[in-house]
């Protein structure tokens, strides 16, 4: 169902974006991947040597010009989009006395005003086709707060509520909005490792791009509008 389509990827050098971007692929998707540094086009380059159709774009998600530039390199060079996968995100945990102003604006800059632009970014395109998909991968602390994490759940928070009423607007052009939201993923977040024996029973990186493509192959009559995910282990609040 997925084949043939244009999607972008935001935060695709590594980690939960790169495995997307691979399962994308797998699935026939024609992808641009964007990120912050140049391992983007390390990562673009893997994935041509085994076939893929790959645009890679160096971008800061949280600056217009930027986001406008991954839309207009896109249509370009595909003729049109399908999908966009807001993955890129940060975070860190903090008491509250402890966070930094600069940090605060850093982290609502990603993953708040990220989402927005790369949403508003694409959305003439979509609602002159009157078609698209748009996946945001949000958290489970959008959904509960944590300690420590007053920020990032802040953002999360402000992702869920964004993606919610953006998919109010947007449904009479036939677009689709969601988040996935998963728990405690074995990844490089808040500057972590990925495969640390830890982190041996938490959810993997395949299991975030598979709800990837499930929520993106949905058929035209159904709406996915919130998937959560948790490793077995994690103990969490009822929402």
């Amino acid at each position: 169902m997925l084949k043939g389509q244009v999607a972008i990827v935001t935060g695709a050098s590594r980690g939960i974006g790169r495995e997307i971007a691979v399962k994308l692929a797998e699935q026939g998707v024609k992808l641009t991947i964007v990120g912050s540094s140049s391992q983007v086009s390390e990562t673009a380059a893997e994935l041509k040597n085994k076939g893929y159709k790959i645009l890679p774009v160096q971008a800061d998600v949280s600056k217009e010009e930027d986001m406008q530039r991954v839309v207009q390199e896109t249509l370009d060079f595909y003729g049109s989009i399908d999908l966009l996968i807001n993955n890129a995100g940060i975070g860190f945990f903090k008491l509250i006395e402890d966070v930094t102003v600069d940090e605060w604006k850093k982290v609502f800059e990603v993953n708040v005003q990220g989402v927005f632009l790369a949403t508003k970014a694409v959305l003439p395109h979509m609602k002159e086709k009157k078609s698209g998909t748009i996946i945001t991968i949000s958290s489970d602390v959008g959904r509960y707060t944590i300690p420590n994490g007053s920020a990032y759940t802040a953002t999360k928070y402000a992702v869920q509520g964004f993606s919610g009423s953006v998919a109010q607007e947007v449904r009479e052009y036939g677009i689709r909005v969601g988040t996935i939201n998963p728990g405690m993923v074995d990844t490089y977040f808040a500057e972590s490792q990925q495969g640390l024996p830890e982190k041996k029973d938490w959810l993997k990186v395949e299991d975030i791009a598979n709800a990837v493509i499930y929520m993106a192959s949905a058929p035209k009559h159904m709406l996915i509008d919130e998937i959560v995910l948790h490793p077995f282990v994690q103990q969490y609040p009822i929402a």
